[in-house]
């Protein structure tokens, strides 16, 4: 039995949204995609070789480990070779970003190690001929990323001397390689305290870039979290120069506030100037602000004039324009599910997961979406927002749970578009689509069910 649950935005409101989007973020419409090509490669170890290829699988929370001194390499012959002459190299670990404030923290983190390359030909691991193009001493950092040339090399190698500072040490990362052969230009870190750090480590859960990906398969970001516990604006004002000399990406979200606030330990003038001296530094950098508002609290302290941080936020919005991204609205959000704040202040792993989520909505919707405007002449279709509609056909039927079961088994063959995807989430976990998404289609037009428990939005 079909069921008919049209949502239809009029081509003339569509319009007018996707003329006002890419005029207020004209700024940021070119996002080329720098997706992950090390996924599955063939991949070596010395000490520890079975867990090489959990450097490189899609979990995040699966990882290399070896003892230092040791390498993690990868095969990278069978990727073509425009897909690799130029390549961000990021590695990531779970320590703090940065060995700074009260919770700082280093644990399995390659501290002295070397990038290298290597011509020879793929199949057999080289045990000659590395050229080193990039060497790392005394690193305190969690996470790091790194443009390599590769042109004319078919390997990569992550050379870890030490590890927390010494050797006999276990290092503990994943290491992605992405195409930036035309330009970085999907490239992110996101700089802030606890919050931050607990919300955009990409093994806990599922990923910003994943979620990313899941919305458009064009695109896999670089994430690393910069986000370290315990530290307010001021901090951030005093680091961001240092750290930005060492990151390469073009996106640069500032999220802090939530310490500033409690017991309004920072004059409302001082949090702004912190912010703005931030802000300006990434822009005097080539790359882009991303500025979130700080997340709605109910713990007392922070919350009492929680709002007047916020306005500091605003006040940055209206000065700069386009120039700064305007992140999700965290207070919002935040306001609306305090069933998902464990303490008042921090989110539940439920909150943090939505968090991530709205992360790659809203950047999706103000950066992503808009590199690829629709001109003023062309007819913009109707938008069709109906639960269940995997194929986008207007109806609820048995073909759309054989079309989820198909594109999971041949993405490449049958490719869910995006608005097919939002409707096809619909067994209520919001978790991506997924096998049990085709079961709850099934489950609701045999009439086991009343209605689909989930509807897109």
């Amino acid at each position: 039995m079909k069921r008919l649950m049209k949502n239809t935005v009029s081509a003339i409101a569509s319009c007018a949204l996707a003329l006002s989007a890419v005029g207020s973020l004209a700024a940021f419409a070119d996002v080329t995609p720098n997706p992950v090509i090390s996924r599955g490669c063939p991949a070596y170890s010395g000490a520890n070789p079975a867990t090489a290829s959990a450097a490189n699988d899609e979990h995040y929370f699966s990882f290399w480990t070896g003892t230092a001194p040791d390498y993690l390499a990868y095969d990278l012959s069978g990727v073509p070779e425009k897909q690799r002459e130029k390549v961000i190299a990021v590695w990531y670990n779970t320590s703090a970003y940065d060995k700074i404030g009260p919770y700082a923290n280093q644990n399995m983190e390659p501290t002295d190690y070397t990038i290298e390359v290597n011509a020879a030909e793929g199949g057999k691991y080289p045990e000659d001929g590395w050229k080193v193009v990039e060497t790392v001493t005394d690193n305190l950092h969690g996470s790091r990323q790194h443009v390599v040339d590769m042109k004319g090399y078919n390997w990569i190698r992550l050379n870890v001397s030490k590890a927390d500072g010494k050797t006999g040490s276990n290092a503990q990362v994943n290491f992605d390689i992405h195409n930036v052969s035309e330009g970085i230009s999907d490239s992110w870190i996101f700089f802030g305290d606890s919050i931050t750090a607990g919300g955009m480590n990409n093994c806990y859960g599922t990923g910003f870039a994943t979620f990313v990906n899941r919305l458009d398969n064009r695109f896999f970001p670089v994430q690393e979290n910069g986000g370290i516990g315990g530290i307010k604006s001021e901090d951030g004002r005093k680091n961001i120069d240092r750290w930005l000399e060492i990151c390469p990406a073009k996106y640069v979200s500032i999220a802090y506030g939530t310490n500033d606030a409690w017991g309004s330990n920072t004059p409302f003038e001082t949090y702004y100037e912190n912010t703005k001296y931030m802000v300006d530094a990434i822009i005097a950098k080539g790359k882009v602000p991303v500025l979130p508002t700080i997340p709605f609290s109910t713990n007392a302290d922070v919350a009492k004039d929680l709002t007047k941080y916020n306005a500091q936020i605003e006040r940055l919005y209206e000065e700069y324009g386009d120039k700064i991204v305007k992140g999700p609205d965290f207070y919002e959000y935040f306001s609306k599910h305090t069933d998902h704040l464990a303490d008042g202040v921090h989110p539940d792993s439920e909150g943090y997961e939505s968090m991530r989520e709205l992360w790659a909505k809203t950047m999706y919707d103000r950066v992503y979406s808009v590199s690829e405007p629709e001109t003023t002449t062309a007819p913009v279709p109707e938008v069709m927002t109906v639960a269940g509609d995997a194929n986008l056909d207007g109806t609820v039927e048995l073909a759309d749970a054989i079309f989820v079961m198909q594109s999971l088994a041949q993405p490449n063959k049958y490719e869910l578009k995006i608005q097919g995807r939002i409707n096809a989430d619909v067994d209520g976990q919001k978790d991506g689509v997924t096998a049990n998404d085709a079961l709850t289609i099934q489950l609701y037009l045999l009439h086991r069910i009343s209605e689909l428990p989930y509807r897109p939005q």
